[in-house]
């Protein structure tokens, strides 16, 4: 690369890095709030909530990076062109197409920083993050074993523990279960305990019995027992890990989802396989943001006031490259092999770069005032 080539690449590389970390900040913060109640109302300490907000991290980085990278081209070339920068470097014979190689060098840059986020990073903590929630939600029982309190862990559910002794057992415990239709069911236990299952938390109960009442002839049916598992799954909801969501898989698997892949996530291969052609057509439309700012200021000339008219028309060519996509999306969801929509929106944003590039390069037209 020339001189002139990295200087303006190590603009938009350090313009970009200042608006990433501010925007990331803000959003993170936004995002950060709700989870913070969500956290800290459910018992979690401070440490679970870093841990959930880094988790978040990626997917926040992922939505701002384009943004910030568009944000980076115009306030670099507003300024290059008030200082008269690339005036210069045009009048000694650059074009269009030859300054903007150190913005599609970013671009590149970009995309490439956008398909390891999407690819890996964005996956890698959605998966985290659900397990991390499954862990989570099983230590929220923990906030219904109150001693000497009634506890209500669900609809039509009643928990009593008269003491919990400091080596963790339930003496003397009462569960009212009076969710069925058919029958209520009342446990009493002279202790139990509380286990971690593999389909949720299990409590175990010993030397109790089970009152069965039918609501049909109120008749009372007594078993006693001398331990007896109970599954708090159906109990507590959140308890047992959902299957896999899309976001949370590899790109090959999306690609090429096998059926047992069908049958976890519940979706059919063609929106599979758009979820994964969204990872390419999103890095890719990412490249070309960079590009569409820079190449409209091209189009005006040097301004001590600014190209504001070109930044306008920069941001309205950004919204119809969005309006691009998101009618490419709806498109793709309603026809066989419509994946290949997700692919207009990058198409267009390279093409309205370029075309603008092209345009800037013509002769500019002198008024009648200026030439007299």
């Amino acid at each position: 690369m020339s001189r002139f080539d990295r200087y303006l690449l190590s603009q938009l590389l350090g313009t970009f890095g200042f608006f990433a970390l501010v925007l990331v900040a803000v959003y993170w913060v936004n995002r950060a709030v709700g989870l913070f109640d969500q956290l800290i109302g459910d018992g979690q300490t401070a440490l679970v909530f870093v841990e959930f907000s880094l988790l978040t991290l990626p997917n926040v980085i992922r939505l701002v990076l384009p943004i910030a990278a568009f944000a980076a081209a115009l306030a670099v070339t507003n300024r290059l062109m008030q200082e008269s920068e690339l005036v210069v470097m045009q009048a000694t014979g650059f074009s269009g197409f030859r300054l903007a190689r150190p913005v599609f060098a970013f671009g590149v840059i970009l995309a490439l920083m956008m398909l390891i986020l999407v690819h890996i990073l964005v996956p890698a903590s959605r998966t985290a993050m659900v397990s991390r929630q499954a862990e989570i939600s099983q230590n929220v029982t923990a906030r219904y074993l109150t001693s000497g309190q009634f506890t209500h862990p669900s609809k039509g559910v009643t928990l009593y523990i008269r003491e919990i002794s400091p080596t963790g057992e339930l003496l003397d415990m009462f569960l009212a279960d009076d969710r069925s239709s058919t029958d209520r069911v009342t446990y009493t236990a002279r202790r139990a305990l509380f286990a971690r299952g593999d389909s949720g938390p299990k409590l175990i109960m010993f030397d109790g019995m089970a009152q069965t009442m039918a609501r049909s002839d109120r008749r009372l049916s007594v078993t006693r027992f001398a331990d007896f598992t109970y599954d708090l799954a159906g109990l507590l909801t959140g308890f047992t890990r959902p299957g896999r969501q899309m976001g949370e898989l590899s790109t090959y698997d999306l690609l090429w989802p096998s059926p047992a892949i069908m049958t976890e996530t519940g979706k059919t291969p063609e929106a599979l396989r758009l979820e994964g052609h969204s990872r390419f057509s999103e890095p890719l439309t990412a490249m070309g943001a960079p590009l569409i700012g820079f190449a409209a200021l091209l189009l005006g000339a040097f301004s001590r006031f600014g190209l504001w008219r070109q930044i306008g028309v920069a941001i309205g060519m950004l919204i119809v490259v969005q309006g691009i996509g998101t009618v490419a999306t709806n498109l793709s969801s309603q026809s066989p092999g419509g994946w290949m929509f997700l692919y207009a929106s990058p198409v267009a944003a390279l093409a309205m770069g370029g075309a603008t590039l092209f345009w800037s390069q013509r002769p500019r037209r002198i008024s009648r005032a200026v030439a007299a």
